[in-house]
């Protein structure tokens, strides 16, 4: 089977859509920077497979973010993806380490973020309750976009898939269609979804509907920081908080919590930075 790609999909006379996805190799190297519980990683690997969905459903240039924070074990979890299916996330948990039955999420918030290259951001937010992301973002679909959606999302410490189906927009969508298609999708399990690829997943649901299936898109994983962004942000702190952190540490240290990459400034880099509106290339980065 075909891993770390995108499929899109159509059902012809019914003006719905749908998404597939199965991460592998992307997924074990972004989970080698969150050594975390392999419960809370998981959750990480749902809304993976669930941006890179999330993000086929719109046409832009750009990223969309889904960020979750709560009450319960896992504090903070944020997954992106681009419109070239590039992927990041990080998670952070509570300690001690939860047990099985614990509620992950607790109450908090989901936010989802379209930011594209040119133009402003739009942001949705729905309440955050229980373990279950999945049926988190059909109830943010439900009441901020207003379209009929169900998703189903399984990641294990190896592999991660994901499955979307959605009314296209501007559609009259028959409601006992709609019922017919999300009922027999109730009919995959999770080994199904994980070890099936996306023709013999589609065949499987749906082998009497009128469905076109669109090419592959592979998705990696990428982190989009760099030295030039850790400039902008250490410009925007002046001078004088500058020197104040260099006369405590001798050294700026800034960590990317995406992918432990490490970018030093001394005494000499910071004075570059603020003397010139150009990047600063002196000192290298270490991984």
């Amino acid at each position: 089977m075909k891993q770390d790609i995108l499929r899109r999909f159509v059902f012809e006379e019914l003006g719905i859509r749908g998404e597939w996805v199965n991460l592998s190799a992307s997924w074990q190297t972004l989970k080698h920077y969150q050594p975390e519980p392999e419960q809370i990683q998981q959750q990480l690997g749902q809304a993976l497979a669930a941006v890179v969905m999330l993000s086929a459903t719109i046409k832009f240039n750009g990223s969309i973010i889904l960020q979750a924070h709560g009450n319960g074990a896992i504090k903070t979890l944020v997954a992106q993806a681009t419109h070239d299916r590039k992927i990041r996330g990080l998670v952070r948990s509570r300690t001690p380490a939860p047990e099985p039955s614990t509620n992950l999420f607790g109450e908090g918030y989901l936010a989802l973020t379209v930011a594209p290259k040119d133009g402003e951001p739009y942001q949705g937010i729905v309440a955050l309750q229980g373990n279950d992301l999945a049926g988190v973002l059909e109830n943010y679909f439900t009441q901020s976009e207003q379209l009929p959606t169900r998703v189903w999302l399984f990641a294990t410490a190896t592999q991660v898939a994901g499955l979307l189906l959605q009314e296209l927009p501007n559609q009259k969508l028959d409601h006992e269609d709609w019922r017919r298609i999300g009922m027999l999708a109730d009919t995959l399990t999770a080994k199904e979804l994980l070890a099936l690829d996306c023709e013999q997943m589609l065949y499987r649901l749906f082998n009497e509907e009128q469905v076109r299936l669109f090419d592959a898109e592979a998705v990696a994983f990428a982190c989009s920081c760099s030295r030039e962004k850790i400039n902008t942000t250490l410009r925007a702190l002046g001078r004088e908080e500058l020197e104040s952190i260099l006369l405590e540490r001798k050294l700026i240290e800034v960590n990317c919590d995406f992918c432990n990459a490490q970018y030093h400034f001394d005494k000499i880099d910071v004075e570059v930075l603020l003397a010139s509106e150009s990047p600063v290339h002196s000192s290298a980065t270490q991984h």
